[in-house]
């Protein structure tokens, strides 16, 4: 299992690093792909995924993405209007075939996974946006990787006992200042690679502490909602690792917020 693991971990972060490093049409594709399949295992806990709300929810995701593509994001909010509309047609004419949960959280998962993930694709079209971009893997993943490690040496307060017993408030906050330190290293590296108008270093530490902080929500927000349907996984795609909702829960919630922070900061300069 820890070999399946492994293997299937380097080989994420091979194509993560392709994907991001060319950016472009190439970061477009595949993050509108993966939103798409992150949506699809999003309704399939709740046995929606083949549904005529599902396919609405797919839909309006690929009108999302064309419209971000063409820059037309004016016209985004008059779509997911729409595409609220469309599902109460859906649930008041078929009715009684589905139910109010169904009908929200087919809505649900348009932001949830698909405009919150399409945030990676934004982030990479900054100016400098190769290495900003890589600050969403810093906070999420190297926040749950120090957390871990800060978690089993000296763990002993239960953070969420019921919903993830094993995560502990020494190991939250392990990875938090864990994550802030990676930022600021990878600031000073960057600092002979790119120039910006703020301090890379202060600015990308206080972004990896603050998305390291927010990670663990969405963390347990995505486990949450698996123990609420019950079921272990959000899907199989990644040997050893489960869907894409399962590897990428905490950079769906980081994502728009590391972008909202970043341009605050550019502006600020």
């Amino acid at each position: 299992m820890f070999k399946q693991r492994l293997i299937s971990g380097i080989i994420l972060v091979i194509i993560a690093f392709v994907t991001l490093y060319y950016g472009g049409f190439l970061t477009f594709g595949v993050v509108a792909a993966i939103s798409l399949i992150g949506n699809y295992e999003l309704l399939r806990v709740i046995r929606q995924e083949k549904s005529a709300l599902a396919v609405a929810s797919y839909t309006a995701g690929i009108l999302y993405y064309a419209l971000l593509l063409l820059e037309l994001n004016r016209l985004i909010l008059p779509l997911v209007l729409l595409f609220l509309v469309v599902l109460l047609a859906i649930y008041v004419f078929t009715f009684p075939k589905y139910e109010i949960s169904h009908v929200a959280i087919s809505f649900f998962g348009l932001f949830y996974v698909t405009i919150m993930l399409s945030y990676i694709y934004q982030i990479r079209m900054l100016d400098n946006g190769g290495f900003k971009v890589t600050l969403l893997f810093l906070a999420a993943w190297g926040n749950d990787t120090l957390a871990y490690c800060a978690g089993r040496l000296f763990g002993k307060h239960k953070m969420s006992p019921v919903l993830s017993p094993k995560k502990t408030i020494e190991g939250a906050v392990g990875g938090v200042v864990g994550a802030g330190l990676l930022g600021a290293l990878y600031g000073l590296i960057c600092n002979y690679f790119i120039t910006e108008t703020f301090n890379m270093v202060l600015g990308f530490a206080l972004l990896c502490a603050i998305g390291g902080l927010i990670s663990i929500i969405g963390d347990l927000a995505a486990s949450a909602i698996k123990r609420n349907y019950e079921v272990k996984d959000y899907g199989t795609l990644i040997p050893g690792h489960g869907g894409i909702l399962d590897r990428f829960d905490s950079i769906i919630i980081i994502a728009p917020i590391i972008y909202y922070l970043l341009t605050m900061v550019i502006a600020i300069g």
